[in-house]
């Protein structure tokens, strides 16, 4: 799936920001912002396995608030 690889890229490039310069140091926002960028594969990992297009959308929805 397209955007679960633009999600992963997504996720790479944010944690390798977050070990530069003050947001490296910044703990809790430098893990906040991580997760939040792992999610999106989640969510877009988890509305692809429920099978049903409708529940898809809504997990697409939710990937693409999270971003």
């Amino acid at each position: 799936m397209i955007a679960w690889q633009k999600a992963r890229e997504l996720a790479k490039g944010v944690y390798l920001v977050a070990t530069k310069g003050e947001l490296s140091r910044d703990f809790g926002f430098r893990d906040q912002i991580r997760r939040s960028a792992v999610s999106v594969m989640a969510n877009l990992a988890e509305g692809f396995e429920r099978g049903r297009r409708t529940e898809f959308h809504q997990f697409i929805s939710i990937a693409e608030d999270l971003h």
